[in-house]
């Protein structure tokens, strides 16, 4: 039996202008260095690269057989019940024995409004 190597791709919808983008990006390579993934990708629905097909086709070259889908989003809409499930479905038919899980989306998180007063507080001092 081969060994479980997890990988996670942060999932957003992708943006027109690069730098937000990037920002994800960024999202993801810290979330490499500070966690315990080796394998760390962002993806995205529209406009950015790679998409999520192709985040998860790296992942298995790199030998990841468990992937975990971070949505970089901040609530449950139109992408995540439609588009999100079919991109899912469509990874796992061409990936058979790789397994998938979505983690929820940011809304509901604790850690949520601690950042968001975190931002207020800032934009009040500064």
């Amino acid at each position: 039996m081969s060994k479980t190597q997890a990988g996670l791709i942060l999932f957003a919808h992708g943006s027109r202008v690069e730098a937000a983008n990037e920002g994800v990006r960024a999202a993801a390579r810290d979330v490499a260095r500070l966690g315990s993934f080796r394998h760390v990708g962002a993806a995205f629905l529209e406009f950015g690269r790679p998409d999520l097909a192709g985040a998860a086709e790296a992942l298995v070259r790199a030998g990841v057989n468990r992937i975990v889908v971070i949505p970089y989003f901040l609530t449950l809409g139109l992408h995540m019940e439609r588009d999100l499930p079919k991109l899912i479905a469509d990874i796992q038919g061409t990936h058979a024995g790789v397994e998938v899980r979505v983690a929820p989306p940011l809304e509901g998180h604790p850690g949520l409004v601690t950042v968001l007063l975190e931002r207020a507080n800032a934009a009040l001092s500064g």
